[in-house]
């Protein structure tokens, strides 16, 4: 099973559809008229999955299933971090700075996170691990460190200390001791290998969702929209709620990413501590961000993208998003008021409309 965590795991925000029926995935409603929809569900990665696809060709709901469980298997060998044969347990468990063939989708997880890494500063940093670990976080038990703690622990972390060689198709670190872990891409990830799996066996109308977040392609059966909600982020509501309904008007193919804060945190001392760290203090961030969504076409960028509001909070994040030309929704939490804002980019596109619940 691939469970990829990551030191800055966010709390997955739920995604609902027009029906409002309130779940971890997205479902759909309207007809079911011909052709009908088909759906696929599991569980992998350490969460949920649900498939929702239609087609005027005649394609096996079995053959996608059996594609899809394939695909899964080859991810969980590449990236899970809690097989130790997988790929990037033997990189990662190599003291070796010398250089190590990798295939072009790890070599492209690389060259993003290096990417989105330099446009935030180092905000965004998939080697956070052992900072991550220097907080307690990973047993869940509170360790506040020493500033000498924290800075030799940044010392061993960065990006930066990770090279490729493209032509060559191999990477290779810098550092002995350093570590990697791609989840904060796993979602994106996995829901781009789905589709694909989907548009080559020539489905074009779709709706892959993989641990709440998704990629959304297409129409309904009947020619409506396909519609999602994103969940109220608020701490201590009994069950979920809509917070906001969005109508995908675009498609050629949307992704959405959300990340939230709120669930996750330490109390201890009278102050609380969040569960996400800002790699550049080496300390949990103080904003009051407590949830981004970013919507893209590439999967793997928007997940990324949304780790990175989550650190930078909405004031940083938006001036980012507004260099980047990035479409954000953020909700900032703020005595006890839920706040929306949306990048200039999301409040000018035509692509996705939002209502409320």
């Amino acid at each position: 099973m691939l469970k990829l965590t990551v030191s800055r795991r966010r709390q997955r925000v739920s995604l609902v559809t027009s029906g409002l029926i309130l779940t971890g995935s997205a479902l759909l409603t309207g007809c079911s008229k011909p052709p009908e929809i088909q759906k696929i569900e599991g569980y992998a990665q350490g969460t949920t999955y649900h498939i929702s696809w239609w087609s005027d060709k005649a394609v096996a709901n079995d053959e996608v299933q059996r594609d899809f469980n394939t695909t899964l298997a080859q991810i969980d060998e590449e990236l899970s971090t809690y097989r130790d044969d997988s790929y990037i347990s033997h990189f990662n468990h190599s003291s070796s700075t010398d250089w190590q063939p990798a295939s072009v989708d790890f070599i492209e997880l690389v060259n993003i996170a290096k990417d989105i890494s330099q446009k935030t500063q180092g905000c965004y940093d998939p080697t956070i691990g052992p900072l991550f670990d220097l907080w307690g976080f990973k047993k869940d038990v509170l360790n506040v460190p020493t500033a000498e703690q924290i800075a030799a622990v940044k010392a061993e972390m960065g990006m930066d200390k990770i090279e490729v060689d493209e032509a060559g198709k191999r990477v290779r670190k810098t550092l002995p001791q350093l570590q990697v872990n791609f989840s904060s891409m796993g979602e994106g990830y996995t829901i781009g290998k789905l589709s694909a799996v989907l548009e080559s066996k020539g489905v074009s109308n779709y709706l892959v969702e993989f641990g709440g977040d998704m990629k959304i392609r297409g129409h309904k059966p009947d020619g409506k929209k396909w519609r999602v909600a994103i969940e109220r982020p608020v701490p201590g509501e009994g069950g979920r709620t809509v917070h906001r309904i969005v109508t995908i008007d675009d498609e050629s193919g949307v992704t959405l990413d959300t990340s939230g804060t709120y669930r996750h945190h330490f109390d201890a001392a009278g102050k609380m501590y969040s569960h996400i760290l800002d790699p550049r203090s080496g300390a949990p961030v103080t904003h009051d961000l407590v949830s981004a969504s970013v919507f893209g076409t590439d999967p793997r960028v928007s997940d990324a993208w949304a780790t990175a509001m989550l650190c930078m909070g909405q004031e940083e994040g938006m001036q980012v998003a507004k260099s980047e030309n990035l479409q954000v929704f953020f909700i900032q939490l703020k005595q006890s008021n839920l706040i929306d804002s949306k990048s200039d980019a999301l409040a000018a596109t035509k692509g996705l409309t939002f209502e409320q619940p």
